[in-house]
């Protein structure tokens, strides 16, 4: 069973027509911003497809947001340090914090939560 951004990446490619047209959508947008820019939003993604949103609708709404974000910011000439920040991981985090739905990590902590209780006798 495929877990995690491997899972996200093949319910992307089998998921309904619409998901598929926002997905190229997405991507022939990143296509237009500046080389500087859409490396950086590529290593973001990377990042934000092994953390963030399972389901597919909240994925894309994810990705739809952030090619928002750095097309008004290529468009406002704000650098990409100024977007992200001193520090990559916490932006992304943070970025990710919009976007708990589906969230596999999420799963596993309310999983350990549960399997914890229970050993304790407390069973929710």
């Amino acid at each position: 069973m495929a877990t995690g951004w491997i899972k996200q990446v093949i319910d992307m490619a089998t998921g309904g027509i619409e998901q598929k047209r926002r997905y190229w959508q997405y991507k022939a947008r990143l296509e237009q911003l500046p080389a500087n820019y859409r490396a950086a939003i590529d290593a973001l993604e990377r990042y934000m497809l092994h953390f963030g949103p399972g389901e597919a609708d909240s994925l894309q709404s994810m990705l739809d947001d952030l090619a928002d974000l750095f097309e008004q910011s290529a468009a406002n000439g704000t650098p990409v340090r100024a977007i992200v920040g001193e520090d990559p991981v916490e932006f992304a985090e943070a970025f990710l914090r919009n976007y708990p739905g589906g969230q596999w990590i999420s799963r596993e902590r309310e999983r350990l939560t549960n399997a914890i209780d229970r050993v304790a006798g407390n069973e929710p």
